[in-house]
This record gives structure tokens, sequence and C-alpha cells, in this order.
């Protein structure tokens, strides 16, 4: 379905109806839990409980963050952070229902075995009896503890959220006001009397009645295009959007190539899930949860929300932000069910620490989080101090600390971790709302060149520093990281093989890192287009996998020798899988070539233990030497791919493909190249013959023709097969053009138009004989309507050179009426290239919707109405068209 305009409705769509109606449905789920509770004086138990948690996890879980990955798609920075935010809360809040409804539907004693009483090593009289009372669920103990401890760093965050959402509009403010007001008083309600959830049901009604108005003015702003109710479009307070736009601070951070704007920045949800995982953690470790049981789910549901943050940055092309943040996601993972493992099983802290001081695998957490400090040095010194913190998180997770001390240390780790991590999300949500740093984050640590100079010391070919190919390289660091950490982890000495305590402690630590976020790093190698896709991470899934099935778990479950031959036959074929994955290695660099050789190796060890014939210190010699790779990978993937050269070295490729010349199929039009000057001249030769041309933009391609030629700009609606009413615009290199042709426009337009042009916003103004001194003369009756034209000043360089050669262009979106736009040249050639003469190929586009235009015939009285809301949000329009009005009066 199209707009009027022409425009696909698609790209209208608004996910913050289904966020809103996500969070009311879900506020009033609890309401009525709240007010039977006060009503009876007795709380929900058993099923009621678990299926209030489970329309919890559906509707402000799985719903809210379906809302959250479509407004990260349609570049809403506080949309997508708040909603998935919110659906990490009510998913954790669901979780607890369903604690709640299982622990009181369990009874409190059961007998047990003698055998399970000593294995649990439990002090008991027994006198003959064998049952002792424990409780059954024990790992539901502190569920409101639990729940409180969740809540908190939830509320904080949630004022942030309510706080930022001034900025933008007035009734987000009311809703994520509501829910933390609701928050606090749910908290309350856990520890006191009946009061509190009374006045948290009135909360969550409000939340209902703000959430409800809010979706029906956003549905009707999506299906009119226009503000029909009040509420968006108009913020609370700009007073934070005031200003000039810091363009030095924009372009200071070294790494800032030409990032995918396609997406929202996904910084904000990283450091908000920083913010609740390690303040769980804290009060964990100070020992006001007593049992991880339920901390576990909370977090890794939150864990669940980085990764996204994690794969947005991915998909934004940010290898350092990638690899950042599905690191923490992998560390809290493990650290949860690491504890969770210890409350489960109800271990003694003697056997804890025992087994503990034998595993190796947080160090390599340890040498990862230096890495990443390293990476750091080219962004700010937030992300620096970040980061250096997260170091003395992991140092503080050390298994060889005494025990007594180990909780201590660790929880104020995850106290300053927390504190850094909610300034972390306040300053990065509210600069990218603003698109400007109002909120300090600190300089580059080091400058880009000098960071440069240093790494370039480590190679021994000065020359070879080739710019890298866009492919696969955001997530090869996470990529070693998590072979890494499974590797280490794995590592232990015979005697340790026999210590039931130490396989379980040791099983997430494996699984988690070698499976679980290898799966996900597999999945960010397919989004990557390399030659072998994730054929590697997918396979060595597997690997660890069975590693801590048949290593760990079979030894606790005391699998039969006819099952170990079963694991022999699979490392038997893991060893030839492994073998071609040395070859495709061999296609990419040394590093990998040396890590897929290693675990040929490991794999050797994997087939001996099956056969009960293990040479243990030769293992970990290779464990080690594989996690001495992976480091080195990591560090020098991340480097790599930050700078975009090859400065530390990943060696060659040892087999290098022999490229076929094979013939070009014929394309349907000519093609030039927008980085050559003779491909410029081309398509500008071809539009002063009067032909049709595909162009990039700022936004999406367009079809171009010059004004010179009339005739030209007729060609362009049959091409398209335009509707004859549909008006075409004009597009300019910079406002001066305007200003030598002396339009009439009054003080406030000119104004106006400095502060949009160049850029996405499109302005419509009027007509008059100023036309003819801009060079539209022969096309004056041909584009735009009799009173008006809309005019576009596009921030390209390659269009405003094409311009300055060709005088004005009338250009329109190239694409078939009422389909969607082109963003890149090739759908340009498919669609378009057997009617039109001629593309200039600039690769992907900038955006994938058009501009925003504007309409300012009225501006004098003023007013401006959004024609179109394209990749300019309305709400940023009038924001400068508010600030430019102010300061001319």
């Amino acid at each position: 379905m199209a707009s009027p305009d022409g425009f696909p409705a698609s790209f209208y769509g608004e996910p913050g109806v289904l966020g809103m109606l996500s969070n009311g449905i879900s506020a009033f789920l609890v309401l009525l839990q709240n007010f039977h509770t006060a009503h009876t004086g007795s709380a929900p138990a058993g099923v009621a409980n678990i299926l209030a948690g489970v329309h919890l996890i559906l509707i402000g879980g799985v719903c809210q963050l379906f809302a959250g990955m479509l407004s990260f798609r349609k570049y809403d920075h506080l949309s997508g952070t708040a909603f998935i935010g919110y659906a990490a809360l009510w998913g954790s809040y669901g979780a607890t229902r369903i604690y709640f409804g299982a622990s009181s539907e369990a009874p409190t004693i059961v007998p047990l075995p003698a055998q399970i009483m000593n294995n649990l090593s439990m002090s008991t009289n027994m006198t003959g009896n064998t049952s002792l009372e424990i409780p059954v669920c024990h790992v539901c103990l502190s569920i409101k503890e639990t729940a409180i401890a969740g809540l908190i760093p939830y509320i904080l965050l949630s004022f942030l959220l309510a706080f930022c959402s001034a900025t933008v509009n007035y009734i987000m403010p009311f809703v994520f006001g509501a829910i933390t007001a609701t928050l606090v008083f749910e908290a309350v309600g856990l520890v006191a009397s009946s009061w509190a959830l009374v006045v948290s049901g009135i909360l969550e009604l409000l939340i209902l009645i703000f959430a409800i108005y809010g979706s029906a003015a956003l549905l009707s702003k999506g299906l009119t295009q226009r503000l029909v109710l009040k509420g968006f479009g108009t913020p609370l307070f700009n007073v934070l959007l005031l200003g000039t736009t810091n363009s030095g601070s924009a372009q200071r951070i070294g790494q800032e190539k030409k990032k995918n704007t396609k997406y929202a920045e996904p910084m904000a949800v990283g450091f908000f899930c920083d913010t609740v995982a390690p303040f769980i953690f804290a009060f964990y470790s100070f020992g006001y949860i007593k049992s991880f049981g339920v901390g576990v789910a909370w977090v890794s549901i939150i864990t669940v929300a980085q990764l996204f943050s994690s794969y947005y940055a991915h998909l934004r092309q940010d290898c350092y932000h990638t690899t950042k943040f599905g690191l923490h996601a992998t560390y809290w993972l493990i650290k949860a069910w690491g504890e969770f493992v210890v409350s489960a099983l109800v271990l003694e802290d003697g056997k804890v620490a025992s087994a503990r001081e034998a595993m190796v695998g947080n160090w390599f957490f340890v040498m990862a989080g230096v890495v990443i400090c390293i990476g750091s040095l080219n962004t700010d010194v937030l992300e620096l101090i970040h980061n250096m913190l997260f170091v003395l998180l992991t140092l503080s997770t050390i298994p060889q600390i005494p025990l007594q001390g180990y909780y201590i240390f660790f929880g104020v780790a995850c106290s300053l971790f927390t504190a850094a991590s909610l300034y972390g999300t306040f300053s990065r949500l509210i600069n990218t709302i603003a698109e400007k740093s109002l909120i300090p984050v600190g300089p580059q640590p080091i400058s880009s060149e000098m960071l440069m100079k240093a790494f370039r010391c480590c190679r021994a070919n000065q020359g070879d520093q080739e710019m890298l190919p866009q492919t696969d390289q955001g997530s090869d660091a996470l990529f070693y990281i998590s072979n890494g950490v499974a590797a280490l982890s794995a590592l232990h000495a015979r005697s340790s093989s026999m210590n039931p305590t130490f396989l379980h402690l040791t099983v997430p630590w494996v699984l988690i890192s070698g499976s679980i976020i290898q799966g996900y790093v597999s999945r960010l190698q397919v989004t990557g287009g390399g030659r072998f896709g994730s054929v590697i991470p997918t396979i060595y899934v597997a690997v660890w996998a069975t590693w801590t099935w048949f290593r760990f778990s079979g030894i606790l479950l005391q699998l039969s020798p006819e099952a170990a031959y079963g694991f022999t036959a699979g490392a038997i074929a893991l060893l030839v899988i492994n073998a071609f994955l040395m070859l495709i290695a061999a296609y990419r660099n040394l590093v990998l070539l040396f890590l897929t050789a290693v675990m040929e190796v490991v794999l050797v060890c994997f087939l001996l233990s099956t056969l009960q014939r293990l040479p243990y210190d030769f293992e970990i010699a290779m464990l080690a030497i594989f996690s001495i790779i992976c480091i080195y990978g990591a560090l020098a993937s991340l480097v790599n791919c930050i700078f975009s050269h090859r400065l530390l070295p990943m060696g060659p490729p040892l087999i290098k493909e022999k490229v076929r010349q094979e013939s070009v199929p014929e394309l349907p039009c000519p093609v030039a190249y927008s980085r050559v000057t003779s491909g410029l001249m081309k398509i500008a030769g071809l539009l002063e013959e009067g032909q049709v041309c595909g162009i990039p933009t700022d936004t999406v391609y367009a079809l171009a023709a010059s004004c010179k030629n009339p005739q030209a700009i007729e060609k362009i609606y049959n091409i398209k097969d335009r509707p004859a009413e549909k008006p075409i615009c004009i597009c300019i290199s910079n406002v001066e053009q305007l200003v030598a042709a002396k339009p009439p426009f009054s003080p406030l337009l000119w104004e106006f138009m400095r502060n949009v042009y160049p850029g996405g916003i499109s302005c419509i103004v009027s007509k008059g004989d100023w036309l003819f001194k801009l060079g539209v003369g022969p096309a004056y009756d041909r584009v735009g309507t009799k009173e008006s034209i809309m005019i576009r000043v596009p921030d390209h360089t390659v269009t405003g050179h094409l311009c300055d050669i060709t005088g004005p262009l009338a250009i329109t979106s190239a694409n078939p009426s009422g389909e969607p736009d082109s963003t890149h040249h090739t759908m340009v050639i498919n669609r378009l290239g057997h009617k039109i003469q001629g593309v200039l190929c600039d690769g992907d586009s900038n955006e994938v919707v058009a501009s925003t235009v504007v309409n300012c015939l009225k501006i004098d009285e003023g007013t401006i109405t959004i024609v179109r809301e394209g990749c300019v949000p309305a709400v940023k329009v009038r924001q400068i068209f508010d600030r430019v009005k102010n300061n001319m009066l």
C-alpha cells in the first residue's frame, strides 16, 4: 500500500503502538492481581501466578521486544532502547511470578535416601531415619529479595527514560513516569502491607490509560500521516536540544567510518543491561539474596537484551560495540548460571572454594577485558573508564581469591560498574537523541594517528597495510573470545575430573561460551556476507557442546562404555570435519589456520578421552596454546576492524584464490562509478544530452534529468509510471545558488533553510520568476505545481558536484511508482536499467527512506506542515523550526 504521495506506507509503520500497548496490558495484568490481593488479603498462588507470569512474558516481554526491534530499524533511538529495556523488565517480572506460583505449589518436606544426603553433605541427626527436611524448590528461595534487587535498577533506568522522552514528546514521559512510580510501589509491596499494592494498582491503571491514548495517537498518525491527536511531534520541553551542533565532537572518533545509519544506535541498550545485571549481583554478593535461583532468570533475560544491542551494533558495522556487548553478555550469563549451580545443588562453601581453585576460565575474561580497553582508546574517556571497571570486575571473580573476600570484592566491583553504566545509559541516550554531545563523555584518550602509528610498529612489513574487506570483520573478535573462554574453561588436571563439584561448576563456562554465544556469533557471520559464512563457528558449537556433554556431564551421569563408543565415533567425525575447516581457514589467514590446526590436536585428545587413553598434560598444553591464539586473534581482529586496516598481522592466506576471467553479463544501461572523476563527467554528459540517469543522494537513489531539457523530465513520468498530478522537485548543490537567484523569501524562511540544508529535508516554497535566474527556466512548467516547488539540497558530495556541472536537476526516487525505494545502485539497474540511459554507482545508500518534505508556504505565519516524514524525524524538524523562530524573535 502506498501513501497518497507515492511513498511506501510500510515505512511509516509505528512500532510504538505495539510497545505502548504491551506496557499497558502488562500493567493491567499486574493491576488485577494487586487489587485482588488488597481486597482478599491473600496473594495469588499456584496456577494463577504461573499463568500471570506466562502472559507477562508473552505480552510485556516478547511483543515489546518485537516493538523494540522494529524501532531500531526505524532509527528511533529512544523507543528502541525503552521497549527492549521494558521487555526485559516484564519478562523478568513474569518469571518471578512463575517462581512464586511454583514455590507455593511445592511441599516443604520430602524423604531423601541416605545416599543423596551423604552426597549433599548436609549435617543432620540421623538416627535410623532416612528423611531430611529441606526446601524442595531451593532455587525458589529469596524470591522477594531478588525481585526487589531487580526492580531497583529498573526504577532508576525507567526514570531516565521518562526524562529523556520528555525531550521528544509529551505522551511517553507520562507512560514511562507512571511505570517508574509503579515499580517503586511494587518493590514496597513485596515487603510492606497491601496499601502499597493499591497505590501500585492505581498507577498501573494510569499506565493503561496513557498507553491506550498514546497508541491511538500513533496509530492515527501512521494511518493519516498527520497528527490527529496531540501528544507527538511536540516535546514536553526542549531545553536539552537547544544550541548548536558540536561538529568537532561528531568527527572526533577515529573509528567513525561510514556507519550504517539504517539502524538506531544500540549503545544505550548495552549500558542499560550493564546496569541491571551487576546491581543484582551486588545484592547477592553482599548477602541480601541467599539463593540465586530466581536471580539467574533476571540476569539471563537482561543478557538476551544485551545480545540484541550487540546485534544491532553489528548491523551498524560497529565492531567495537559488537564485541564489547557480546563479551559482557557472555560474562553475565556464565556468572549467573555458575551461581545458580551453587544454589541449586546446595553446595558447601568448602567444596565450592576447592573446586573453583582449579578453574582458570575467568583469566580469559581478564585478558579479553584488556583487549576491549585497548579498543576503547579510540573512542572516549567514558568508554575507557567503563572498560577498566569491567577489567576490575573480572579480576574480582578470579577463582583463586579466598572465598571470604571473593564476594566482598565482587560486590564492590559490581557497585562501581553499575554507577558507571547508569551514567553511560543517560549520556548515550541523551546524546543520540540530540545528535550532539550534551552530556560529557570525555575526549578521545589517544588520537587515532598515534594509535595507528603504535600498532604499525608491530608489523614487520610496514607497507602491507591494505584496507580490509567489510565482511565478517565485525564478529571475528567475538568468535575468538567465545572459543578462548571455552578452551581455557575446559582446561583441568586429572584430579579435577573426578571432583563432582568442579564438573558441575565448569559446565556453564564451556557450554555457554563455546555453544550458546558461539551460536550467536555464527548468526552474525551469516549477516557478514563472507565467502564461507558461519561454517567454522557452527561446527565449533557442536564441538564444545559435545565436549561438555561427555567430559563433564557424562562423568556426572556415569555414561556406559557403549555410550562412550558413540562419542568415539562422533570424535572421529569431528576430526574429519575440522580437517576441511583447516582448508577453509587456509583461504583466510594464518591465525585462523593455526587455530583450526590446534583444534585438530585437541580433538585427537577428545578422541583419546573416549577411549580412556587421555594424556592430560598434553591436552592442557594444547588448550593453553588454543587460548593464546584466541586472545591474539581477538586483539588483532578488533584493532584491524576498528581502523579498517591490517595494523596487527594476521598472516596472509596460505591458499590464494585464483580469479577467474569470466565474461561479464551485459548491463541494460551504461554505468559509471562515483569514485572516479571520469564516471561523474560521463553521467553529467548524459544529463546534458537530455537523458535520464540514476544517481545517489544523501537518502536513497534518485532518477535525475537536467532542467535544461524539459522533455527529459517528461521521460521520468513514463519511466516510473508516475501519475501526472504528482510534482517533481528540483535539486541544487548549495543554498548560495538560491541566494544568487534572489527569491522573495522572508528572513525566517532563509534562516530555516540554512539550518536544514544540506540534508535529508525538502522544502516546499512559492514559485516565481527567480527560478529562471536559478537555471530552471525551460522546465518551469514541468517541475513543482503552478504555485509551489520543492527544493532539495542533498548532503552528498557526488550529487553536489553533479549539480555544479549540470545546473539544477529535476529528481524523484528511483523506483517504479508505489514500490519501495532503491537503496543500492544494483536495485536501480535491475528495476529501471532497461528504461534509463545511465546509473552513477555509489554502493549502499545512506538511508532506507526518502527525504522529509516540509511545506513552508505559511512559514511567515509561524507554521510549517510535515507533508511526508522521511529519514529526518518530524519531531526533529519541528525542534529546528522552533529554535530558529525563537532566535528570530
